[in-house]
């Protein structure tokens, strides 16, 4: 039965830490959801007396929970999902247990992409930050194979349409390098599936290399190597929630391991 009052349920299970906001409304879809033991269609809603389960197991609801966040500095050749058919290394091997809830990353990098990734226990956070309504800027730093000319860089920023539609660089700024070989760094919006390597191509060129620098206000620095952590201090945090419109007045936790964790 559908609610008319109450929480939608893909954001309650968000908030227990079960995943993304995107992720619960995907096992919603799957059928895998019940509330008060019937199943539920995207768009339902629950109070605190009703009882949601996931694959037949209880969800505690949360009014309240403790909220941690780290930066994670992704390195090459990992990837990130929680297992692969194959063994190969992912970024939760590398990261430190949340004490609740777990890990929800902040969208994606590919394998052959590096740098900034942002990760939190707290699902309605996480779906706010990769949500296009809160405009957050994506910054990257690329090495272009091929002749870049002002007449392309002018394409970049004006727009292109890809095959899922038109996007475009905010900025776009030259930081070295020469001839065929050269670095930028650009900004993005949103985060639609290897939208800069694709723009680039679109303008025949390559992407050689693809670090994350930045997402919203929190800056990947030299002091947190590649494959090393650490938790976001007060001004970040403070910063973050701003930037998506939520309560600064909240309960951050510490983990219980040291920030910038060697691999």
């Amino acid at each position: 039965m559908i609610k008319s009052e109450g929480e939608r349920i893909q954001k309650i299970l968000a908030n227990a830490g079960l995943g993304s906001r995107r992720e619960m409304e995907q096992q919603i879809r799957a059928g895998r959801v019940t509330l008060n033991g019937r199943d539920v269609q995207l768009g339902a809603r629950a109070q605190a007396t009703d009882q949601i389960c996931l694959d037949g197991r209880l969800i505690q609801q949360r009014t309240r929970k403790t909220r941690f966040m780290l930066l994670y500095n992704k390195p090459e050749g990992e990837l990130v999902t929680r297992a692969d058919p194959q063994g190969r290394t992912t970024i939760y091997d590398q990261l430190p247990p949340v004490p609740e809830g777990r890990w929800i990353s902040v969208g994606r990098l590919a394998i052959n992409s590096s740098g900034l990734l942002l990760l939190t226990n707290d699902g309605e956070l996480a779906h706010r930050l990769m949500h296009p309504r809160y405009q957050l800027a994506r910054e990257y730093a690329v090495r272009i194979r091929g002749l870049v000319t002002p007449e392309k860089l002018q394409q970049l920023v004006q727009g292109i349409k890809l095959e899922d539609g038109w996007a475009r660089f905010e900025e776009i700024v030259e930081s070295g390098g020469e001839g065929i070989n050269r670095w930028f760094h650009v900004v993005l919006m949103e985060g639609r599936k290897r939208e800069v390597r694709r723009l680039w191509q679109a303008v025949g060129t390559e992407v050689s290399r693809l670090k994350r620098v930045r997402y919203g206000p929190i800056i990947l620095n030299s002091a947190v190597k590649a494959g090393q952590w650490r938790e976001l201090d007060k001004a970040e945090r403070k910063a973050i929630l701003q930037a998506v419109q939520l309560k600064t007045d909240t309960c951050w936790g510490k983990l219980p391991h040291r920030s910038a964790k060697q691999r």
